[in-house]
């Protein structure tokens, strides 16, 4: 039995290690399955070399940051929707990666909710917000107003922000458009992001002091979603602690 163990646990921890490496560099938006994989090879080894006390120690640990985990969890999920009374003159569409001048999935999912959002409500105008990051030859805002006007919306109804390169500069960027057409973001703005994003961008928007309603994009591929969903956990947490 003992020789059989000792044969088991590298094989496992070798497998999870194998599993999250294609998870890592062959595959997008399965980054933190990956990372959870690594932690579970980690306590596998821990187990397998530490005595008792260490591991009753890690055991504890774990358990806290699981707690934790799930005490985050709660307002990111509990926001990860549509708000009822979501009707507002502005829309801010906040932007995710574009490959050269392509929007990535996660940014066409979000388009498509501003363009639900628009076709409803037909006096709101859209704030496209993105600046140029690596790998794009075109602005955030650029590609998404591109995206919008060829699913058939008036060029008129959206205006471009295309400085921002974080959530905390979509939104403050875009109040900044607003107020100078002589309107106040406080009640008056919707975001539309990935369900996910809602809970961290709205309370940024509050930090901005303006309350904004959530339009949450459609859903994208349900085990990529649960990755950003992990992932977020830890932009919440920086949040909380930093304040941005």
């Amino acid at each position: 039995m003992k020789k059989r163990e000792k044969r088991l646990w590298p094989a496992l921890t070798g497998g999870l290690l194998v599993l999250a490496a294609l998870l890592r560099f062959t595959l997008r938006g399965y980054a933190y399955w990956a990372y959870a994989l690594c932690f579970v090879a980690a306590l596998i080894v821990i187990h397998r070399f530490a005595g008792p006390v260490l591991w009753r120690v890690v055991v504890i640990l774990v358990c806290i940051g699981l707690v934790y985990f799930c005490i985050v969890e709660v307002p990111i999920i509990k926001n990860a929707r549509t708000d009822r009374d979501d009707e507002r003159p502005y829309l801010v569409v906040l932007g995710a990666a574009v490959y050269g001048d392509r929007p990535s999935l996660t940014l066409v999912r979000r388009l498509e909710g501003a363009q639900a959002y628009l076709e409803r409500y037909p006096d709101s105008t859209a704030i496209v917000s993105g600046g140029m990051g690596p790998g794009e030859t075109v602005t955030e805002a650029q590609a998404m107003r591109d995206w919008l006007v060829n699913q058939g919306v008036a060029q008129e109804r959206i205006l471009l922000e295309d400085a921002a390169t974080s959530t905390k500069e979509n939104l403050e960027y875009s109040y900044a458009i607003i107020r100078s057409r002589g309107d106040e973001p406080d009640g008056n703005v919707a975001i539309v992001s990935s369900a996910y994003h809602l809970y961290r961008a709205k309370l940024m928007s509050r930090q901005l002091g303006a309350e904004a309603a959530g339009v949450a994009a459609p859903w994208g591929y349900f085990f990529v979603m649960l990755n950003y969903f992990i992932r977020e956990a830890f932009g919440v947490t920086h949040l909380w602690v930093f304040g941005w």
